[in-house]
C-alpha cells in the first residue's frame, strides 16, 4: 500500500533574470497571473490535491515569499476597519494554517537537484510532491491531483508527462516509456536531461510534476554533476529508476511556462478568460485590441 502523500516541496531559488528588470525587486514567483502571483496558484494545486504541508526552497531577496504565506496583520485591521469583509475572506482562504509552511536557503545555484537535496530534512522519511512553480498548468481537477491517482494506484515514483515538438526536446527532461497501462499511466524504461533531438527516447517531455519517494535524497548525495555543470534531478531519478518503479502520466490539460515572456503571457490570457467574473470583459477589450491590429478573437 502506497504512504500518503502530505508534503510537498517548491523550488523558488532562481533569480528570474528573463523577466528584468520586473524581477529586480520582486520574485520572479511573486509575478502575478492575472491577480493571483505564480507561487499561489502552484500551492492551490497542491492544496486541491491534499497536500498539508508546503516546503520552499528559497534563496537571496526571496523573503517576499515568507511574507504572502503569513498574515499581515496591519492591512488586515485596515480591511477590517473598512468593512472589506469579500477581501479579509479572500486573503483567509489563501493562508495555510500555522506551521503547515517550511522555508529553507539553497546558498548557492546548483541546479533543480540540489535544490530537491536542500529540503531533505524538512520532507525526512516521507514521499513527496515536487512543483515547478514556472510550469503553470491549467487543469480540472489539477495536475498533482490526477497523479495521486496514479500514485495510490501504483506506488512508487509519477511523472507528469507532456508530448512537445521533437526540435524543442533539447529544453527538458525526456522520457522512454512503456504502453499505457491502467489509470493512463506508462511504466517509465528511462530518461535523459536535454539531449540532442536525435539522441531523444521520444518527444514526451517532464512537465515540472513529480511524485518521489525519500530515497531521491540519498541518490542526490552521490551525484555528480552533470548537464550546465548542475545537479541534475533527472539523473539521480535514472539511478533510483534502477531500484524502483517510475510512472509517467499524460495529464488531461495545458503547461504555461511562466518562465517564458510569451508562455507568461499567454497564461495570464487563458487564466482572464477563464474568470467567470472577468472572462467577459477581458474578451471583448482583447477583441477590440486584436481589431484595431486587422485581426479577429474567436
Amino acid at each position: 500500500m502506497s504512504r500518503r502523500l502530505r508534503k510537498a516541496v517548491f523550488p523558488v531559488a532562481g533569480l528570474g533574470t528573463r523577466f528584468l528588470p520586473a524581477t529586480k525587486a520582486v520574485p520572479k514567483e511573486m509575478l502575478t497571473i492575472v491577480d493571483r502571483p505564480v507561487i499561489q496558484l502552484a500551492v492551490d494545486e497542491a492544496r486541491e490535491a491534499g497536500i498539508e504541508h508546503f516546503v520552499f526552497v528559497t534563496g537571496r531577496n526571496k523573503g517576499v515569499i515568507e511574507d504572502h504565506f503569513d498574515k499581515q496583520f496591519e492591512l488586515e485591521t485596515t480591511l477590517r476597519n473598512r468593512g472589506k469583509t469579500k477581501e479579509l475572506d479572500l486573503l483567509a482562504s489563501d493562508l495555510p494554517s500555522a506551521g503547515q509552511t517550511s522555508f529553507t536557503r539553497q546558498q548557492e545555484p546548483l541546479g533543480l537537484g540540489h535544490a530537491v537535496w536542500c529540503a531533505r530534512e524538512l520532507i525526512g522519511d516521507e514521499p513527496f510532491a515536487l512543483l515547478l512553480p514556472d510550469m503553470l498548468i491549467h487543469a480540472t481537477p489539477g495536475c498533482l491531483a490526477q497523479m495521486i491517482e496514479v500514485y495510490n494506484a501504483h506506488g512508487g515514483n509519477v511523472l507528469a508527462v507532456e508530448e512537445v515538438p521533437h526540435e524543442e526536446v533539447h529544453r527538458y527532461g525526456v522520457v522512454d516509456v512503456g504502453a499505457p497501462g491502467s489509470n493512463g499511466a506508462q511504466k517509465v524504461k528511462g530518461m535523459v536531461e536535454k539531449p540532442k533531438r536525435q539522441e531523444a527516447p521520444s518527444n514526451l517531455i517532464i512537465s515540472g510534476r513529480y511524485i518521489l519517494q525519500p530515497e531521491i535524497f540519498g541518490k542526490l548525495e552521490i551525484q555528480k554533476p552533470g548537464s550546465g555543470g548542475e545537479i541534475q534531478l533527472t539523473d539521480a531519478m535514472l539511478a533510483l529508476l534502477e531500484e524502483q518503479d517510475f510512472h509517467a502520466l499524460k495529464f488531461r490539460g495545458k503547461t504555461y511556462d511562466c518562465g517564458d515572456k510569451v508562455g507568461f503571457l499567454a497564461a495570464n490570457v487563458a487564466y482572464g478568460l477563464a474568470r467567470k467574473d472577468l472572462g467577459p470583459a477581458f474578451r471583448k477589450a482583447l477583441q477590440e485590441i486584436l481589431a484595431a491590429n486587422g485581426e479577429n478573437l474567436l
